[in-house]
Order: C-alpha cells, then sequence, then structure tokens
C-alpha cells in the first residue's frame, strides 16, 4: 500500500516557491509556510509614494535560463524586455563613464599599464573553469597577482569593501570569479554591451502570477505564519507556527542556516556547530524616488568613502512609464549581520545617504527627493570564505523527514534568482530519493 506524502516548505521566497512547484509536479501535496504577510523574501515587492515595485534591485540577464525558463511557464515571457545598459565609476570625486573599450581606456585614474592589467584581470577570470582551485586563493592575493598592486588598492579593494565590509579579508578569489562570471554572460558576442532585462510589472507581477499558478495547482500558502520549531514525532515532522501545530511527512527549511539551528532542536552537535560557522553579509538598503535622474547609468561603482555601496539607477534600465515618469534609484549598503545600521531609523539614514548624492551629482537638491525608504534584511548571503564549500551544508539533516535547502549551498555562483531557482532544480533528486528511501523503510517496517 502506497503512503501518501504531505511536504511543507518554510519560506515563501523564489526559492520556496520553486521546491513548492517541483514537489507538487511531481505528485505531492504541498504547504507553503510564510512568516511575512507577503511572498517572495529578498525578492519582495512594497509600496513607494503609490508605486509598487521590488524592494530589492533586481535584474535579469540573456543568460539567465533558469529565470527566462520560468517566466515562460508563467506566461510572462512576452513581457520580458532586455535594455543595453551603462556603467558609471564614481572615483576621485568624479563620475567617469565606464560603459565599452573606448572609455575604459580614457579611464584617467589609472595609467595604460594598470588598464591592461585589470582587463587582463577580468578577461582571465571569465575564462577560468575550475572554481575550485580559487576557493584556496585569499581573493586580494590572487587580484595583486593578476591586476598589481596599484590596481588592487584602487579600484578591486574599494569595491571589495563595499560588497563585504571587513570580511573581504576571509573572502576567497572564488567569489570575485563567480561575479565576473555572470557579469560577463550578460554581454553579447561582438560589441559586448551589457544587456541586462526586467519583467513588466517587476517581481510583483512575477509574484503573482507563481502564487495564482502554485494556487491552481493545488499548492496551499500561507502567510503570516511564523514557524518557531521543527521536530519529528511518531514518524511525521511537526511543524509548530504562531498560529498552531501542523504535521507533515516531509518539510524543508529554506531560511538561513542560523536558523534552521535554533528551529530544529533535535539536530545532531555537529550539524548545528557547521550551520552556526557559516556568516552572513546583511544589507541596508535604501529606495528612493525621485523627480528627476541622476545619471545616465544602471549601476555605478564607487571607490570613494560613502556611506552607500553602488548608485543603481533602475529608470537607467526600466521604461520611465512603470514609474509613472519619476526615476527610481537603489542605494544599498552591505554590512555585517550586527552592524549598528540596522538600528537606526530611515531619516537618521536618508540625512547621510542624501548629503553623499548632493555631493556627487551637483544638480541634484534634496528636494528632488519624491519618497525615501530602507529595507533591512541582516542575513543576505553567506560570505565566501576560503574554502567555503567544504562546510557548505547538506540537504540531508540529522532529523528524518527534515531537509535544508537555501543559498548557502550555492559555491559556484553568486546570490540572485536565477542561481536559487537553479538550486531548486538541483536539489529535487535529494529531496526525492532521500523521501523515497524513507517512505520504503516505513512500508517494510508496517508489513
Amino acid at each position: 500500500m502506497a503512503i501518501s506524502e504531505d511536504w511543507a516548505v518554510v519560506g515563501g521566497g523564489m526559492l520556496g516557491l520553486e521546491l513548492a512547484r517541483r514537489l507538487q509536479a511531481e505528485g505531492r501535496s504541498v504547504t507553503v509556510l510564510e512568516a511575512a504577510p507577503h511572498l517572495g523574501g529578498l525578492a519582495a515587492t512594497w509600496e513607494l509614494d503609490g508605486l509598487t515595485w521590488d524592494k530589492h534591485y533586481h535584474v535579469i540577464l540573456l543568460s539567465d535560463f533558469h529565470t527566462r525558463g520560468l517566466l515562460k511557464q508563467l506566461d510572462l515571457e512576452g513581457d520580458f524586455r532586455a535594455v543595453e545598459t551603462r556603467t558609471g565609476f564614481f572615483t576621485d570625486g568624479k563620475l567617469y563613464s565606464m560603459s565599452n573599450s573606448f572609455e575604459f581606456l580614457k579611464f584617467p585614474p589609472l595609467g595604460l599599464l594598470s588598464k591592461l592589467r585589470l582587463g587582463a584581470t577580468i578577461f582571465h577570470a571569465s575564462r577560468v573553469k575550475n572554481w575550485r582551485k580559487l576557493e584556496a586563493i585569499p581573493v586580494v592575493d590572487w587580484l595583486t597577482k593578476w591586476s598589481g598592486k596599484r590596481t588592487t588598492q584602487k579600484i578591486w579593494l574599494p569595491l571589495l569593501r563595499a560588497k563585504l565590509g571587513e570580511s573581504w579579508k576571509d573572502a576567497s578569489a572564488a567569489f570575485l570569479w563567480a561575479t565576473i562570471a555572470r557579469m560577463y554572460a550578460a554581454r553579447r558576442s561582438g560589441l559586448k554591451t551589457e544587456m541586462f532585462g526586467y519583467v513588466r510589472g517587476g517581481y510583483a507581477r512575477i509574484l503573482a502570477s507563481f502564487a495564482e499558478r502554485l494556487r491552481h495547482d493545488g499548492v496551499t500558502i500561507e502567510t503570516g505564519v511564523r514557524v518557531t520549531s521543527i521536530v519529528h514525532e511518531q514518524g511525521r515532522v511537526k511543524v509548530a507556527t504562531t498560529t498552531g501545530d501542523q504535521t507533515f511527512d516531509k518539510v524543508v527549511f529554506t531560511g538561513p542556516t542560523i536558523a534552521a539551528a535554533k528551529l530544529i532542536p533535535h539536530l545532531s552537535d555537529g550539524k548545528k556547530a557547521r550551520l552556526n560557522a557559516i556568516r552572513y553579509q546583511g544589507i541596508v538598503c535604501a529606495s528612493v524616488l525621485l523627480k528627476q535622474k541622476l545619471a545616465d547609468f544602471y549601476v555605478t561603482n564607487i571607490t570613494d568613502p560613502a556611506p552607500f555601496t553602488a548608485v543603481i539607477e533602475m529608470s537607467a534600465l526600466v521604461d520611465r512609464e512603470e514609474f509613472r515618469g519619476r526615476h527610481l534609484v537603489y542605494l544599498p549598503k552591505y554590512v555585517a549581520a550586527d552592524d549598528p545600521i540596522f538600528d537606526e531609523t530611515d531619516e537618521t539614514i536618508r540625512g547621510r545617504f542624501v548629503a553623499k548624492l548632493t555631493e556627487m551629482y551637483p544638480h541634484f537638491q534634496p528636494s528632488d527627493v519624491l519618497a525615501f525608504q530602507v529595507s533591512r534584511v541582516r542575513q543576505v548571503f553567506p560570505i565566501p570564505t576560503l574554502n567555503y564549500s567544504q562546510g557548505v551544508p547538506g540537504i540531508t539533516t540529522t532529523v528524518p523527514g527534515v531537509y535544508l535547502v537555501n543559498s548557502a549551498q550555492i559555491v559556484n555562483g553568486t546570490l540572485n534568482v536565477n542561481e536559487t531557482l537553479k538550486l531548486a532544480a538541483e536539489a529535487m533528486p535529494t529531496l526525492l530519493g532521500d523521501a523515497a528511501r524513507r517512505t520504503q523503510a516505513l512500508q517494510e517496517a508496517a508489513r
């Protein structure tokens, strides 16, 4: 007699929704439990002065085949738009365009030799296939070897600090390789111009379509349900939540590893130690709605001291009709999970961020700001420390019926929606194979 399986997926981000879709397609009964009042996780949306758009900046590359495949399944492929974008650099108090080879050669802060070595570094990284060798090399050592000390200090180190804070000292060269590999894939052959894309309506539209499709196919989605513990009892998995207890045959947890260590109390001490050893980088990201544009660059990298990592001008990518003629800018600040900035008010952050914009863009006036909202996430992505892949937690756990699938298992890429969808696809054989073995054992025990 076959045993019917019901699964819970804890976490309603893109990873959790994709796991739910795939499990349901394999004939499982699936319930998604999301603590927030809305779906999306890092891809969630919010309202900004009447505009509903993404909380954090996202782009879809032409090479993001998993994301584009999902769009096709959701009948959204026709609303995908790919746009040629430009890149800026703010260094030595000036704004430069770095959007093509000619502008790169003109870039004043670096001499010709430094430029050649910088270009060679990027080209070499784009050709590397064995990323595991890079895991054992500190990123600054690798950069100094290929780009030289001056370029590393002038360009690379400020960018690493902006993304990783002081944790750049612990990062491996594989981190930069993964970043370069994805961005290089955004460039089409020939002119090598950047091609970034988006879906009309942003992730609000994607998430709405995704949820509608899942519910139509029989997936139960519960929002506003915070999980407080996950334990195995009498052959089932009990999920305690703020709205009551539920039991399932199997549970997949998609949250951060430190949350898994806390919420799954019967994990072995070794498993908990491994989960807690993974260090996360957080983000404080301001969404700023403006009357006028700042520049013509989708992304402006900053090597001078600044309170934010970069300037992401979404309206340089997205049709301004989406923003009702206004301009949307993201100002991200990547910090450690315990950074004091998480406790600062929006107004305090606004004062510091707006002051820097005034310094960077002479035409900008604080009165140009129509709305300013701050998103805070303490655990965004694991820091890619030396030999990171050796400590990656497995999908199966020491608790029967409980599985872990999360961003800590992305070992040869950067955190983005395409990588999370890919991770879901790669996790399925383990989830279903392990579940089948456990089910068979239960059947044999019942005979």
